[in-house]
């Protein structure tokens, strides 16, 4: 039986999967706003009025639950010397030929970069919807203001849906990846294989 590290612990797991969550109520119920085509969408949440009550709502709860994962990663996502030789050696990733890549610790280049998009996205998201939350905020803003708040928004919706699926496919397709979220521990060898860096100072800190 393969030996297996903690990766995750109930606490981050149950706020990942309540991001998760809201990124999938927020994002159905702001694309029934996105374009006509997707107005049936409202149907999910009671209706045109409801949908546009709850959108705001769901958001924010969103953006304050990463708040929470922001500040317990941030610093295991600053941008390293070994990140920027992991980074010139992504071809070779992409090909599948890991042996070649450079040891990491707990998150790689290109999961870092998907954390601080995410960041980006969402600071642009939360910014941007309160300057046109009605009844609320959208009075102290002319409408010159809101409209390129609103243009902000969706780009910056674009970019979190897009970034948002290169996580869960990135995280399908390296084997052994979602166990990390689905029972918070990864085996040893997919450890050694991936994050070696931090499977170093993992078996360390458990001798």
């Amino acid at each position: 039986m393969a030996k297996l590290l903690q990766r995750y612990n109930d606490r981050e797991r149950m706020n990942h999967w309540f991001i998760a969550l809201m990124f999938v109520l927020a994002g159905l119920s702001g694309l029934a706003f996105f374009h006509p085509a997707f107005f049936f969408l409202t149907n999910l949440f009671g209706g045109g009025p409801w949908t546009r009550i709850l959108h705001p709502f769901l958001g924010l709860l969103m953006v304050i639950s990463f708040g929470a994962l922001f500040v317990r990663l941030r610093a295991e996502n600053r941008i390293t010397d070994a990140d920027r030789e992991w980074k010139k050696h992504m071809g070779d990733m992409l090909k599948g030929d890991k042996a070649s890549m450079p040891p990491v610790g707990k998150y790689n280049y290109g999961q870092k970069m998907v954390f601080w998009l995410m960041t980006l996205s969402l600071l642009v998201l939360v910014i941007t919807g309160f300057m046109f939350w009605r009844p609320w905020f959208a009075p102290y803003f002319p409408i010159p203001v809101m409209r390129a708040a609103v243009l902000l928004h969706s780009v910056a919706a674009v970019v979190l849906i897009l970034t948002t699926i290169v996580h869960v496919y990135a995280a399908i397709w390296v084997k052994g990846t979602v166990r990390a979220m689905t029972r918070g521990t990864v085996s040893e060898d997919w450890a050694k294989v991936n994050h070696r860096l931090w499977y170093d100072e993992a078996v360390k800190r458990r001798s």
